[in-house]
């Protein structure tokens, strides 16, 4: 699917709804798999380092840095789609939320097996990709908005993890459900029409 959608976004067209969810859909399928393999790598080769099998460790490390290479490539083609073809086709601001909200995510999962200054510098790509969607969603999209809704829920884990902010996380996220019991409130005085149900998030 990520081949079909990739010469879909390289035409450099506005993207329907349906189009945007399959590009992101299709990428999160091919990453969700990698990042598992990560992480379960990791954790095994933390537990053969604990009881000092070095021959171990370096096999499994050895393929843990053959994930981190593929995934890197997964995520800068992401980028490549998104700065360079998707982003500059659109001037819709659902679908500039979308892909600037796609944007932090993936430089979010990258900054989570880089160290020192890269990750520093990753994570700060995902900070203002995030600081981005966030100005325009209070802007342009109704409280009662799936991807307006999703937000803070991405942002507050992405200061818990990998910026290292609990308390901002917990902000966010008070913040958040704040809102979200606002809005539940507000949903009786609201006609059917206007509420936009939930739809495949990014």
């Amino acid at each position: 699917m990520v081949d079909a959608m990739k010469k879909v976004a390289k035409l450099d067209i506005e993207l329907s709804v349906e189009e945007r969810n399959l590009f992101s859909v299709g990428y999160k399928n091919v990453v969700r798999s990698q990042r598992d393999s990560w992480m379960i790598l990791s954790s095994i080769e933390q537990k053969e380092e604990s009881k000092g099998n070095e021959l171990n460790v370096k096999c499994i490390r050895d393929y843990r840095h053959k994930v981190v290479l593929e995934l890197s490539n997964i995520y800068s083609d992401i980028m490549i789609m998104l700065d360079e073809h998707l982003i500059p086709s659109t001037n819709i601001a659902e679908s500039m939320v979308f892909y600037y909200r796609m944007k932090g995510d993936y430089y979010w999962y990258l900054a989570e097996f880089k160290a020192g200054n890269e990750k520093n510098e990753v994570a700060e790509q995902s900070l203002k990709a995030y600081q981005t969607t966030a100005t325009t969603v209070e802007s342009e999209l109704q409280p009662t908005h799936p991807i307006r809704l999703g937000l803070p829920l991405n942002f507050s884990m992405f200061y818990y993890e990998i910026m290292n902010s609990p308390e901002r996380a917990c902000h966010l996220a008070k913040q958040a459900f704040g809102v979200v019991a606002l809005v539940i409130v507000l949903l009786g005085c609201l006609k059917v029409e206007t509420v936009q149900f939930s739809q495949p998030l990014p």
